[in-house]
């Protein structure tokens, strides 16, 4: 059985991801993440989905059943949950062992999703995920050792924004800031976030309901946030996703700035104040040639990850690196967080901003972009699909030499088969996508 992807279990809720399922992950993620400890508490959040409500409570049921107490936290941006691992919880002499959150993130609404933190608010490596799945495969066998609901904090995310505050390194009095709040989980934080750091906040996009959480808004669409910003008087706009674990944003004028620019902003602002240790930042194989162009010639190292946030965390780790990310807008800043985290993100992002003097759309325009164009391929046979790929990549890397970079892999979530390719022209990247797009058959979206 394999049920974890890129990032967790996800799925449609009720159809394949169902309460039977919910309990029985959280069940066998006890034994595994909570070997050798008597009786472990542990956090549970979620985003504000229809199906959060009852997927929450099979999954209570599953770790209570498995002799583990629970910390609720409510409707809480993803990362909270993290944190509340690594830092504790208020008036709690023990902290979370582990915590799982229930969410499928930028997905819609019908979908839902299992995101579990291991021991220091560490997303799973692969081989701890199989391990869970083994017991899944031969559950059936444990005894019951009832736990309990210990803690619950759904109602009180303070606790939260005050960590957040805590780590903003200069006020931001007076900045005029929209905040797209993706009818997520951000809207629960959101607002006393940005403000409590000073910032003039406007939220956009905070209806709870759960049923229309990504709809046309947040980081996966933003030209909502654009015309919004346009038609105001902010400064710019922030856009988080469905959990919050994201942060994009968008200019004055409406000009879309990526993680990849972000995490840019961020680097050479820690850079300037000495504080960037070994000068290097980690990424995935899908920033933009633009970014490792940008970083050489500051003199900053760039190392490459697979794509999940998950493997930049992990490499920074491993190389002791405070600053790594994704384009699509996870940002790890491993000094105050052990995973992406949207609203943090933001408001170290507004902190550079403002100790720059300067505009977002000030700070963007030193990026030097390539064009880059990502296809997407639904194909019956993914392994097969890769096979044909590679000779057609290889030929295109070919042609492009140094003026740009080819990349096609499989989606860790869906069959899909992703071709991406970066050039000095947009119009050659896209011919060269499409090319190697419909040359591996399939349906090309």
């Amino acid at each position: 059985m394999t049920l974890f992807g890129t990032d967790g279990v996800r799925g449609v809720a009720g159809v394949d991801l169902t309460a039977d399922l919910a309990r029985s992950i959280a069940s066998a993620a006890v034994p595994v993440l909570a070997a050798g400890v008597g009786r472990p508490l542990v956090a549970v959040g979620r985003d504000p989905r229809v199906s959060g409500g009852w997927l929450q409570d099979a999954v209570v049921d599953g770790l209570t059943a498995a002799g583990a107490d629970v910390a609720l936290l409510g409707v809480i941006p993803t990362p909270a949950v993290a944190r509340a691992i690594a830092d504790g919880l208020p008036g709690q002499a023990a902290r979370p062992t582990f915590g799982v959150v229930i969410s499928a993130s930028h997905n819609p609404a019908p979908d839902n999703g299992i995101k579990l933190f291991g021991p220091g608010g560490r997303k799973l490596d692969e081989a701890t995920e199989r391990q869970i799945e083994q017991l899944l495969d031969n559950s059936g066998d444990a005894p019951a050792r009832p736990g309990k609901v210990a803690v619950d904090l759904s109602d009180n995310p303070t606790w939260y924004v005050d960590a957040l505050l805590r780590t903003t390194p200069v006020r931001l009095d007076g900045l005029k800031v929209l905040v797209d709040c993706a009818n997520g989980a951000a809207a629960t934080v959101a607002a006393a976030a940005y403000g409590g750091a000073g910032a003039d906040v406007t939220v956009i996009n905070t209806d709870l309901s759960g049923e229309h959480i990504n709809d046309g808004c947040g980081a996966t669409h933003l030209d909502g946030l654009a015309a919004a910003v346009r038609s105001s008087d902010a400064e710019l706009g922030i856009a988080h996703d469905g959990d919050a674990d994201r942060c994009l944003a968008v200019t004055s004028d409406g000009e879309v700035v990526d993680g990849d620019v972000i995490l840019s902003i961020l680097a050479l602002a820690r850079q300037r104040h000495g504080n960037l240790p070994g000068g290097r930042v980690v990424v995935t194989v899908m920033s933009n040639l633009g970014l490792h162009r940008l970083m050489a010639d500051r003199g900053i190292g760039v190392v490459t990850t697979p794509v999940g946030d998950r493997h930049v965390s992990e490499r920074m780790r491993e190389i002791g690196a405070v600053i790594g990310g994704e384009q699509s807008g996870h940002t790890v800043l491993s000094e105050h967080a052990s995973t992406g985290d949207g609203i943090l993100t933001g408001l170290h992002l507004l902190a550079a901003l403002r100790e720059a003097g300067q505009t977002l759309a000030q700070l963007a325009a030193q990026f030097p972009a390539y064009p880059q164009v990502l296809v997407n391929v639904r194909v019956p046979d993914v392994a097969a699909a890769l096979s044909n790929a590679a000779p057609l990549a290889e030929a295109a890397s070919a042609e492009l030499g140094d003026d740009g970079r080819v990349l096609v892999r499989a989606s860790g979530t869906e069959p899909l088969v992703r071709v991406m390719v970066e050039a000095a022209a947009a119009e050659r990247a896209q011919a060269l996508a499409h090319r190697i797009a419909e040359g591996i058959g399939g349906d090309v979206k």
